[in-house]
């Protein structure tokens, strides 16, 4: 286990290297869906998101319409990822790599509520 402590621009450095490769690896139909989607990277949840019911200690969300719905959605925002990385180093202990793990997860896991996949789903594709 390689335990550091991390600034900002390491993981966020991370963080982008772990998406890009996750992105890379997917197979082509769906790395052209998934390609346009923002990913933006914050410390924590901002006070707007917990008030709006998202857990301090949450690792990711996915927010915005789902892909196909962009046209039909009341949604103002854009679809988009966000991935909380204080909260995903915490859960990964310092580890740099668990930290990695995590993000590609993390990555999958939103991308998947992007594509329409609900938590059961998710779960059953081991993307809890």
């Amino acid at each position: 286990m390689i335990c550091m402590r991390a600034s900002w621009e390491q993981l966020s450095q991370l963080a982008q290297v772990e998406v890009a490769a996750t992105l890379a690896a997917l197979p082509g139909p769906l790395r052209e869906r998934a390609q346009p989607l923002p990913v933006t990277f914050e410390r924590v949840p901002n006070a707007a998101l917990q008030a709006e019911g998202i857990e301090a200690d949450t690792l990711g969300i996915f927010t915005g319409p789902e892909f196909g719905d962009e046209e039909h959605s009341a949604s103002p925002l854009p679809p988009q990822i966000i991935l909380f990385l204080e909260n995903l180093w915490d859960f990964a202990e310092g580890d740099k790599d668990f930290f990695r793990d995590e993000v590609h997860t993390t990555y999958l896991h939103e991308l998947g509520h992007y594509l329409g996949l609900d938590e059961e789903e998710l779960i059953e594709r081991g993307l809890e």
